[in-house]
């Protein structure tokens, strides 16, 4: 029983460990004036639209910016999380 306690706590610390390496990324995607920065825990972090952005234009690009923002970051991080171990080790607890 105290085997599965120190199991968990070793699992919990580095769950931690690895949020906190995640949050350290950031990924910028920008297309037609519009730019948008995402750190590892999927916050948009920074938003800038050019005043030279048509207003007519500025729903769509947001849409496509933010979800290619998205995309770039989960395939940053799913690298990023095999390079620190992968989620194997994390997944012994049983």
């Amino acid at each position: 029983m105290f085997n599965k306690l120190k199991q968990f706590r070793d699992l919990k610390n580095q769950a931690k460990t690895l949020q906190n390496a995640l949050a350290q990324e950031s990924v910028e995607y920008e297309k037609g004036g519009v730019k948008v920065v995402m750190n590892g825990n999927m916050e948009i972090t920074e938003l800038i639209i050019s005043p030279k952005t048509a207003k007519e234009a500025l729903p769509r690009l947001l849409t496509e910016v933010i979800n290619e923002t998205i995309k770039r970051a989960q395939k940053t991080m799913a690298k990023k999380v095999q390079e620190m171990g992968g989620l194997g080790k994390m997944s012994n607890f049983q």
